[in-house]
């Protein structure tokens, strides 16, 4: 379980309250961002593109998840502390990509570079 131990009580309830949430984020590079740079790049016919440039698309692929929550999710007060809450989570997931510690990201652009 991903129960932060903080003493801030609000903190540790969003944790659980957003369990779900955080799993999506976690994924989102495996499951959406990196295959959908991948036909991207493929689709524009570039076999050859920088890690930057395969990392920068993943990145706007990632922000697409920023449109769902601010337009699929009811519009109540709950709906803003989700967004906050989210926000951050993609913001270092964000981070990680465009660093090179997302491993699957590294892994997905390696593959599309040697094998494509």
């Amino acid at each position: 379980m991903n129960i932060s131990l903080f003493n801030d009580t609000t903190h540790i309830e969003m944790k659980l309250e957003y369990f779900e949430i955080d799993r999506v984020i976690e994924e989102l590079s495996r499951n959406y961002a990196a295959p959908c740079t991948t036909t991207w790049f493929k689709v524009s016919e570039n076999k050859r593109p920088s890690i930057e440039e395969y990392r920068g698309k993943v990145i706007e692929f990632m922000k697409h998840f920023e449109h769902t929550l601010s337009s699929y999710f009811p519009n109540n007060p709950q709906k803003a502390q989700l967004t906050e809450y989210a926000k951050t989570g993609l913001q270092k997931a964000i981070y990680s990509i465009n660093v090179g510690n997302d491993k699957e990201v590294e892994r997905r652009y390696k593959y599309y570079i040697d094998y494509e």
